[in-house]
């Protein structure tokens, strides 16, 4: 599914490229690694070849789908009505799917609510982590200028 060399973004933890695709063997079986190394950290991390798909790890977003993200982000409805146990259960939900869209959404609706009132202290953090992942995909993606990464802070 992914090669040596391909940018990825692994849920809760960002980006990463594919080093290598190492062979791996046990007593039962020999089984293949996906070796990769994480941008935001010196950690490597090693996901077994048959559980790529069932750890929602996928290719970084192209820029013809970031061009409705950042519609998604300047311009969705934030749903203000949520009681914050609620709210941050609904965020960690979605920054666990790892998809960029749902990200987004967790970094754009938390904004406009520090914009209205101090957010709890788990909040504080969510928001920070979702937009080091945002960002730190946002930087990776070929083609996209300086301006479009700006339009998400």
């Amino acid at each position: 599914m992914f090669q040596i060399g391909d940018n990825i973004v692994y849920p809760m933890q960002g980006t990463g490229i594919i080093e290598s695709i190492e062979e791996k063997e046990f007593p039962e079986e020999k089984q293949q690694y996906y070796v990769i190394k994480m941008s935001n950290s010196n950690m490597k991390v090693m996901i077994p070849t048959c559980k790529i798909l069932s750890s929602n790890i996928r290719p970084v977003t192209d820029l013809h789908a970031l061009t409705h993200i950042i519609h998604i982000f300047q311009h969705g409805e934030t749903d203000r009505l949520l009681p914050w146990k609620q709210r941050y259960k609904v965020n960690t939900e979605k920054i666990k799917t790892g998809e960029i869209q749902e990200g987004a959404e967790v970094v754009r609706d938390l904004l406009r609510m520090k914009k209205e009132k101090a957010l709890t202290s788990g909040e504080k953090k969510m928001l920070d982590n979702a937009y080091k992942f945002l960002i730190s995909e946002l930087e990776v993606i070929k083609g996209i200028t300086e301006n479009q990464i700006k339009s998400f802070r």
